[in-house]
Order: C-alpha cells, then sequence, then structure tokens
C-alpha cells in the first residue's frame, strides 16, 4: 500500500506564507495532523488520537511562544509532554520546523529511529515520559536547578488529563507554588477521553478549574483548539509573576478527522477505537483525504498554492497463521473462575480492553471495579477487599503494575491475605512504544515481596492452567505476568503436561547442554536457536520451560541436570534480578555445583524500541544470536577443560 505524506519542502513554504499567525499555525498543524497518521500507520502502531487533540497546542506553542535556540539541545525555553503518548504528534511538528531530520518521519517506532515515548536520545526531547503523572515534578526540578545556575527560561508541560488521576500529580501542585515558581505553565490537554473511555465514566474529575486553584496556582481556561483564546491565555499566563500557572484547554481527541472526534456512540460498550494502534487501511484513507481536503480549503482562503505530497511504500505488517493469543486464553479463564467463585472480583487501571476484562465485566458488572489511571489506589484498595474475605484480581501493564505500587504489594503480604495481580505487556516484546512500558525489571521487583509467587505461562493452555492454579490451588498471592503480543511459537508442551509448583518440562532432548527459560517469546527463540545448534554444530540441547520465576524445587532440578554439565538461562528480563539468578543462585548451594558450566542470558542494558525482531537482534537474544553464544562458550568451555 502506497502511503502518502507531506515533504520538509511544502511545510517550509508554509510556514513562510505571509498571513497571521493563527492562520499559518492552524494550516501548519493540519499538515502535522496528516504527517502524524503517516508516521502511525507507516509504524503499524502509535497514539492518534492523543496526537491530534494537542496538536494545535504543541505548533502554537513552537511557531510562536517559546524562545528556542537553533541547536535544539542548547538552553532556551523548555517544553516537554508528560503525557506522552502524544510523541508522534510532537515528533511531526518538530519535523515540519526542522529541528529534527526530516527522514526520521518513516522511522517512528524503528531502532535507531523516533521512540514509541518521549526519549532524551531524540534531539530537543526534555525528559523521558510514558509513566503518568510526572511531569510538573521534573518541571519543579528544572526550574530550581534554572534559578541555581542564574538561567532564564520558561517551563511548558503538557498533561493529559486522564494522568490526573495518578496521586503523584496532585503531590506536585503545593511546592511549585510554595517556591513560588512562577516560570512553569502547565497546559492540560482536556479531551475527556482517556485509554478507553470517557473520564466522567472512570474518575470523574469534577471542577477541575477550583480544584487546581484551592493548591494556589493561577488557572486559566480556553478552547485549546481556538488558537486566539489560547494565546490570550499565554498572555494572562505571562503576566503572572509569583506563582505558577495551569492552562485548562479543552479539547476533542482525534481533532481534525470528522470519525476520530465523533464520541456520540461512546460509553462503557463501545469504547474509543482511536487512542492507540494504526487505522484500517479504509479508515487510513477516509482520514487522509479529510485532512487534505481540510488543507487546501484552508490554502485556497488564502491564495496559495495547493500541496504537493510524496509517496512512500508501507512497511510489510508480520502476519501469523496460528498465533497464540494469551490475554485473550486469560480472557477465558477469568470468565470461566468467576462462574464457579463468587467471591472473585477484577480491578482495572484504565486498560480494560488491554488486559481482557471486557468479557468479564459484560458478564459480571458488580464485580468489576474500574480504578481509573491510579496504580496505588488500585492495589490498596485490592488489599481492602481481601481484608474483607473476597478474592481481588488486580490488573495493569506489567510496567505500571509492578513498579508505582510497589511498597503496597508488601503492604498487602504482611496482611498476609490473597491476591491476584496480572501484568500484562510483560517482557521485553512488543518493542515499539519504547523502554516505559517494555516491563524487563518486574521479576526482580517482586521476588522479594514475602508470599508472592511469581508465573509466566507459554502458551493459552499453560495460561488456563496458571489461572486455575492462582486461583483453586495456590495458599500465597500471585503475580502472573503475561505477554500481550500474538505469539508464532516453536514448540508444543507435551498433552500430559500438568504445571506443578516449582517444576518444568523439557520442550526438546538433548545431553550437551540445557537451556532453562519461560514465555512464549524467549522460549521460541531458545528452541529455534536448539534446532540451529543442532544442524550446524552437531549439540543436542535440552529446552526447559519453567514458568515459575522465584522458586525451583531442587530435586526437581538436580534431575533435570542428570548428564548435564552446561546450563544456560534465558531471561525476558533483565540479566539482573531475572530467573536466570534464581537458579544461580539455587545451584550455588547445590553440593555439586563445581561441575556445571552456567551463563544467563537476558538484557544487559536498557531495552531498545523498534520492530520486534530488530529489537531481538540488538539485545543478541534472537535464535540466530543464542546459536553463536551458545556454541562458542561450549566449545570455550570444553576447550578449558581439555
Amino acid at each position: 500500500m502506497e502511503l502518502t505524506y507531506i515533504p520538509y519542502e511544502e511545510l517550509k513554504r508554509i510556514r513562510e506564507l505571509k498571513c497571521s499567525a493563527t492562520e499559518r499555525t492552524q494550516l501548519f498543524a493540519t499538515l502535522s495532523r496528516f504527517n502524524t497518521l503517516y508516521m502511525i500507520m507507516q509504524a503499524g502502531s502509535g497514539h492518534i488520537g492523543s496526537s491530534f487533540s494537542a496538536m494545535d497546542i504543541v505548533a502554537w506553542l513552537y511557531m510562536n511562544e517559546m524562545d528556542l535556540p537553533e541547536n535544539p539541545d542548547s538552553d532556551g525555553d523548555v517544553y516537554f509532554s508528560s503525557k506522552g503518548h502524544d510523541a508522534p504528534g510532537y515528533y511531526s511538528v518538530l519535523l515540519g520546523l526542522g529541528r529534527l531530520e526530516f527522514c526520521q518521519i518513516h522511522e517512528l517506532r524503528r531502532l535507531n529511529g523516533l521512540p514509541g515515548h518521549p526519549d532524551v536520545i531524540t534531539p530537543g526531547i526534555q525528559t523521558n515520559t510514558g509513566s503518568l503523572g510526572t511531569g510538573i515534578s521534573k518541571a519543579k526540578g528544572m526550574a530550581l536547578a534554572h534559578r541555581l545556575q542564574n538561567k532564564k527560561a520558561r517551563i511548558f508541560v503538557l498533561t493529559g488529563d486522564g494522568e490526573l488521576q495518578e496521586g503523584q500529580f496532585w503531590e506536585s501542585l503545593p511546592s511549585a507554588v510554595h517556591f513560588g515558581l512562577n516560570e512553569i505553565t502547565v497546559i492540560i490537554d482536556h479531551n475527556k477521553i482517556q485509554s478507553d473511555t470517557f473520564l466522567s465514566l472512570v474518575n470523574d474529575l469534577g471542577d477541575l478549574e477550583a480544584k487546581l486553584s484551592a493548591f494556589g496556582w493561577h488557572v486559566c481556561c480556553c478552547d485549546g483548539h481556538d488558537l486566539k483564546a489560547f494565546s490570550s491565555c499565554i498572555e494572562e499566563c505571562r503576566a503572572v509573576s509569583d506563582r505558577p500557572q495551569i492552562i485548562i484547554a479543552d479539547t476533542i481527541k482525534g481533532r481534525g478527522v470528522s470519525f476520530m472526534e465523533d464520541i456520540s456512540q461512546l460509553d462503557l460498550d463501545n469504547l474509543y477505537q482511536y487512542h492507540s494502534g494504526a487505522p484500517s487501511e479504509e479508515n487510513y484513507i477516509k482520514a487522509q483525504n479529510e485532512l487534505l481536503a481540510a488543507a487546501h480549503k484552508q490554502l485556497q482562503k488564502l491564495g496559495a498554492e495547493p500541496l504537493e505530497t510524496a509517496n512512500r511504500t508501507m512497511q510489510p505488517r508480520a502476519t501469523i497463521e496460528d498465533p497464540q493469543r494469551l490475554i485473550a486464553a486469560y480472557s477465558r479463564a477469568l470468565v470461566k473462575q468467576a462462574e464457579n467463585n463468587p467471591e472473585l472480583v477484577a480491578l482495572d487501571g484504565d486498560l480494560m480492553l488491554d488486559c481482557g476484562l471486557i468479557p468479564f465485566r459484560e458478564k459480571f458488572p458488580q464485580r468489576f471495579i474500574e480504578c481509573g489511571i491510579a496504580e496505588q489506589d488500585m492495589v490498596t484498595m485490592a488489599g481492602g477487599l481481601a481484608l474483607r474475605g473476597m478474592l481481588p484480581v488486580v490488573h495493569s501493564f506489567a510496567c505500571f503494575l509492578s513498579t508505582r505500587p510497589n511498597e503496597h504489594f508488601y503492604i498487602n503480604a504482611t496482611e498476609k491475605t490473597k491476591i491476584i495481580y496480572v501484568g500484562s505487556l510483560a517482557g521485553l516484546l512488543p518493542g515499539g512504544p519504547g523502554h516505559s512500558h517494555q516491563s524487563v525489571r518486574d521479576i526482580a521487583i517482586l521476588s522479594a515481596v514475602p508470599g508472592l509467587v511469581l508465573i509466566q505461562p507459554c502458551t493459552e493452555a499453560e495460561v488456563e492452567m496458571a489461572f486455575d492454579y492462582s486461583v483453586n490451588v495456590s495458599l500465597d498471592s500471585v503475580y502472573l505476568r503475561l505477554v500481550s503480543i500474538p505469539c508464532d511459537i516453536s514448540f508444543q508442551l507435551p498433552v500430559d503436561y500438568k504445571l506443578e509448583y516449582g517444576r518444568g518440562v523439557a520442550l526438546t532432548e538433548g545431553d550437551d547442554a540445557v537451556i532453562f527459560s519461560y514465555g512464549p517469546i524467549m522460549l521460541t527463540e531458545a528452541v529455534k536457536a536448539a534446532v540451529k545448534l543442532k544442524k550446524e554444530h552437531g549439540l543436542e540441547i535440552r529446552v526447559i520451560n519453567l514458568p515459575w520465576l522465584n522458586y525451583v524445587d531442587t530435586d526437581w532440578l538436580s534431575n533435570s541436570l542428570e548428564g548435564i554439565k552446561h546450563i544456560f538461562t534465558l531471561d525476558d528480563h533483565f540479566i539482573k534480578g531475572g530467573q536466570g539468578e534464581m537458579l544461580g543462585c539455587v545451584l550455588a548451594e547445590m553440593s555439586d555445583v563445581e561441575k556445571y558450566n552456567f551463563h544467563r542470558f537476558g538484557l544487559k542494558e536498557i531495552p531498545a524500541c523498534g520492530l520486534n525482531h530488530e529489537v531481538l537482534q540488538k539485545h543478541k537474544l534472537d535464535a540466530v544470536s543464542l546459536c553463536g553464544s551458545i556454541n562458542r562458550l561450549v566449545n570455550e568451555n570444553q576447550s578449558s577443560n581439555t
């Protein structure tokens, strides 16, 4: 499929048109929306709705308001997005202004390209975002640093309105007033829709202007798409000399494309469709045509020449004939267990679609609790439910569920109640969203929580077994770690396989070495590597699926290593604190440990952003890299012993 974008020369021409700043910026924003659509379609993922709602604001700040040096990394006024979801739209503005190399328009969510969420490795990006609610805190630190360095700079922070459910946002407000940080202007992209649906249906913000004013901030309200009104708010904020300011900018999610703006059918049964992901080919063409028509109308009004566009072939999408869909399997297992257990309740952190909770909510609406973007509150609420005899099952992405509320995991554990935590989007892949969403430290974070069993299933069948164990067998709390992407696995579990605490199962046979791993992605790479090692080097490798991440049965482990000298572990996680480290510690305590050669594979650096195969190759965790590493290590060990 041919995709269309606006080349840089045309954007430069638009910036030089003889017209009002409002007209020029509005046209530039329309073209930036067009290029954002192209970027997301080319990447196959991204956040359209948030990018479009904030586009007019970002374009106005960069084209008319901020004092910016030619070098994007030099001192000057500061802008950054706290919500981070609008990264594609932000990039399109920077590309159109020549503040990023325009060739990167083709590199969204690609290795060495533009990350899925803002990252300081990108020129001009001031701070990493993706974990919500942090923006004002970061801005306060920057402002205080500037004062100590005798630098004058205004700091503009864009937040989403959904992220205002995070406690850190409200925690950050008072001291900004206390310090008199008048150089900070916060802009709330108030489109009133969070990931799935209306804020008012999840966690209503109420009288937001009154709340923010009560904290002592200067508050101004406007239509975020009316650039004259927005610029007036900016001028009003500029005149405030004794306190920080907040602009509540009312916006429309998906602004600029009629069917993306349409919320007439939006409710708890019909979720917003354009928060994340690429549109269908049909919707891409419809959106492209609408934006082009709007641009041509604006150009005609200005008496300017029509646009010239450029085309590029869309990158082919990877297809899987019969994928394992672990989230769908979990969704079925959750409903099945709830049918037999009236005490089971499900809590969600504004990710009901991504976590597979819609069927549960439809069947058990009274037992479904939407907590919004407030993970600490959700995990502690689960603790209260458990103290009163319920079985709470808590859901979010693993990167958020394991981190911010980690203290509350521990508090719940000290109360010795049972809670099931389900962390989706676990592990290195997908690589497109970037490191804020790649959960590769949750095993280390949670392994030390007493009375918490960590499990990662590798197939749909093992998901059902793992959740049945969590609900009906385990006396302890459980953290279920789930890969979210559809997976083309290279193995099958034995027909008679049963989940047994601390024990795994061999997926291939061999006595030259053993690889312990878990989950669909790394087990697939391990099995492929084993096949390649046998074919190319004559090595027969035993690959063992061990779904238990923080415990192993030592008798089973000892028996599994019978006749084995070379032991490898493969983590979908940082090497530090992963399953491999746990196994290494257990092996170190075994009396015959000296007879083994032990090596761990896993992440050694912050995970890269890119296509899935690019990310695996970058970190040398793909089958080809593993094959080369294992062959080399086995030969080195054999040579040293001869």
